[in-house]
């Protein structure tokens, strides 16, 4: 037992599909065999989503990770104290649900940072409710940057043989163009080599996206290829990672797919999203619902593990038992692969 790194797990949006896929998560008894999982949030809402939904599930609060007891059919709950039940709606933003979902963030970053978690999990949160509840975070990524004083980081994705790092992500695509400079390129690409050491990949070839149709065409279609890009491959190189670019972005993902790249870096949030989501998001147009939802976000650069699901809070179907739990399962697998990684480093 002592062996399993213990992995915090937040609620995510209590409004949301959060509190549901980590229930779900923790009731498939093979994450048991290989962690130790605690989620981190307010005990009545994990309640109130085994009650609505008849999951077979019985709660076990704590207040102290040492009081975990790490028992199939009982997940340990780190409780964040009482809650407001009645000022959360499913599906609706509100101050109540942004606060908590953001507690539940900054504790699971806390814990980590003392050395009580081996690994942190996050589920997903509504951005307008973490800021109508007063805290100015785009995202995630951000919290998880400032709470533990990180300066470079980057979001990557994971799915099967698709793996993406990128650039830039939560700002608008004219910022976004600005921000392809050959330093956070570079940057960039030595975050995305150690992560695929972290997560065992054995093909370090890394692909560099275009940011212009055609990577500019020589200039014709703008000059960031040849002018920031470009040089921050050949840097690269100069380093000794195994890197090309910049590969014209229509062709480079198909590429990555078959395994061509051990991963690749993106210019800017939906050039590696979109993409992305084609691979592990698959909708069932016969039911009106996914039949699976794929896909691990990892935050690199920070002192701390932190995997996410890469999907919303699915406020449409939140309460209603039809969420997948499939990200969620693979965001705390990964997390485990990352700090069992780590220790053997």
């Amino acid at each position: 037992m002592s062996e399993k790194p213990i992995i915090g797990i937040t609620m995510g949006d209590p409004a949301s599909i959060g509190p549901e896929i980590a229930i779900k998560a923790l009731l498939t008894e093979e994450l048991y065999h290989i962690c130790r999982p605690i989620l981190i949030g307010n005990v009545e809402v994990f309640e109130q989503i085994i009650e609505k939904l008849s999951l077979p599930a019985v709660i076990h609060p704590i207040q102290h990770v040492e009081q975990a007891k790490y028992t199939f059919g009982h997940p340990d709950v780190y409780d964040l104290g009482k809650i407001d039940l009645n000022a959360i709606k499913f599906g609706e933003v509100s101050i109540a649900a942004g606060d908590a979902a953001f507690q539940s963030v900054k504790k699971v970053i806390e814990l980590a940072m003392d050395g009580l978690l081996a690994a942190t999990v996050t589920g997903p949160i509504n951005k307008k409710s973490i800021s109508e509840a007063g805290h100015a975070f785009p995202g995630h990524t951000e919290i998880y940057a400032h709470y533990t004083g990180t300066k470079k980081y980057a979001m990557l994705l994971v799915e099967e043989q698709m793996r993406v790092i990128h650039v830039s992500t939560h700002v608008s695509l004219r910022e976004a163009c600005d921000l392809v400079k050959k330093d956070r390129i570079l940057e960039v690409i030595e975050l995305l080599h150690n992560g695929l050491l972290s997560l065992g990949v054995e093909n370090l070839k890394i692909g560099v996206a275009g940011l212009n149709p055609h990577a500019g065409d020589s200039g014709l279609f703008g000059t960031e290829d040849d002018q920031e890009i470009a040089p921050a491959v050949v840097e690269a190189r100069k380093l000794g990672y195994d890197v090309e670019g910049p590969v014209p972005a229509d062709t480079l993902f198909s590429k990555a797919a078959t395994g061509y790249y051990g991963g690749i870096v993106a210019m800017y949030h939906d050039q590696g999203h979109i993409p992305f989501k084609l691979t592990g998001f698959k909708w069932n147009s016969e039911k009106q619902q996914m039949d699976s939802v794929k896909g691990v976000n990892i935050t690199m650069g920070l002192p701390i593990i932190r995997t996410s699901v890469d999907h919303g809070t699915a406020f449409e179907i939140a309460g209603k038992g039809i969420a997948s739990h499939d990200a969620m399962l693979l965001a705390i697998k990964a997390a485990t692969q990352l700090a069992l990684n780590k220790v053997k480093k």
